[in-house]
Parts: C-alpha cells; structure tokens; sequence
C-alpha cells in the first residue's frame, strides 16, 4: 500500500506517518521510486502500536523508543516486552525511598513474583507510607482484600492479552492499561456510593 492509504487505514494524517518515519519509530517501506515506497500490513501494527504508545500512552518519543527497542529485540518474550510497556508509562506512581517491606509483605502473602525494582512496587510502597503519615496505616486484612481483588481483574487483564505478536500485545496492554484504570476508580467510587446508600438509607 502507499503512504496515504498506510495514513488512512491507521486513521492518521500523512504528514504524522511521514514524521515517525523520520523519527525511525516506523520502518521505511520498500522503495519503488525516488521518491515512493510500499508499506504492508506490519507498518499498519506498527504504526497503531507508535500510535498507542504517544497517545493513550502518553509516552515521549524517546520512552517509545525504550519500548519498540525491546518489541524489537529477537526473541523478546511478550512477557518481557510488556514489562517495558509497563515500566515506560507515565503515572504508575513517584520515584522515591519509601520503606518497601509492607509492599513486599503484601506480595509474600499473595504469592506474587514480580520484579524487585517493579515501578508498581514503589509506587505501592509510596501509598502506603503516605495512609501512615495521615495516621491511617492499612491492616495487612485490609490489603490482602484489596491484592485479592486486584489480583482477579490482574488474571482477567493478562488473560485478554491478544498472542498474535509481541506488537499487538503490547498495543493492547498499553491502551487497557492507561484507559481502563480511571474505568477502575469510577466504579469504585460508584460501588462505595452504592453501598452506602444501603447502609445508611435514612440519610438519602
């Protein structure tokens, strides 16, 4: 396919494929001219995946690049790759010295295995000094509620998780990732206002 049909199936302007192509977030296609080249059905999953990184992601070029770097690399484990995904996106939490060993605690009694420098790991850390700091430190019966239901939509998520390439599995986590956490606080908040509506009818 040409450029302009390269744009229009990814739904992007001309002139913002030609600029990941500069960027080298894109492969260049393969030349049938001067000043022309063909693009086939791995540009399109590229392009949607820089598309995914930028956007929803958030990510800056350089972060997408971190990301591609390892999609690229051969044999990289979709594992691996959604790792740096995950380590790429803005907003998992602030970079800090909080004290890990509640965190950890929480992940021993859960049985989790996850990567000792894990951003999600220090941003848990960091929540929980900030609930004691406020004189509201969780119980481990409070946590181990919340890691169980986290734990169920975390198995759901990993298990919707497409295998076609290691491209569209990053795509995938990416966008679900960033977009369906607000989803996940809103019907929180929603369940919370349920809840106590039912407890407390005499107030509504």
């Amino acid at each position: 396919m040409q450029i302009s049909e390269l744009a229009r199936r990814a739904g992007v302007p001309v002139a913002t494929v030609k600029y990941y192509l500069r960027e080298g977030l894109v492969p260049a296609g393969e030349l049938t001219g001067a000043t022309r080249a063909r693009y086939g059905e791995e540009h399109l999953e590229r392009l949607r995946l820089v598309r995914a990184l930028l956007g929803p992601g958030g990510l800056s070029v350089a972060r997408a690049r971190a990301v591609l770097a390892a999609v690229d690399t051969p044999d990289t484990s979709v594992h691996a790759a959604l790792g740096a995904a995950h380590r790429a996106l803005p907003g998992v939490g602030p970079e800090g010295t909080a004290d890990l060993e509640q965190a950890r605690a929480v992940l021993r009694r859960r049985g989790w295995r996850v990567a000792e420098d894990s951003p999600a790991l220090v941003a848990l850390a960091a929540a929980l000094e900030a609930l004691r700091a406020a004189g509201a430190a969780p119980t481990d019966e409070l946590l181990d509620r919340y890691a169980e239901a986290a734990g169920r939509i975390g198995e759901q998520d990993v298990a919707d998780v497409p295998t076609g390439s290691v491209a569209e599995a990053v795509r995938f986590v990416v966008v679900n990732t960033v977009l369906l956490e607000p989803v996940l606080l809103a019907l929180r908040r929603l369940a919370q206002e349920d809840a106590s509506r039912r407890r407390f009818p005499g107030d509504c």
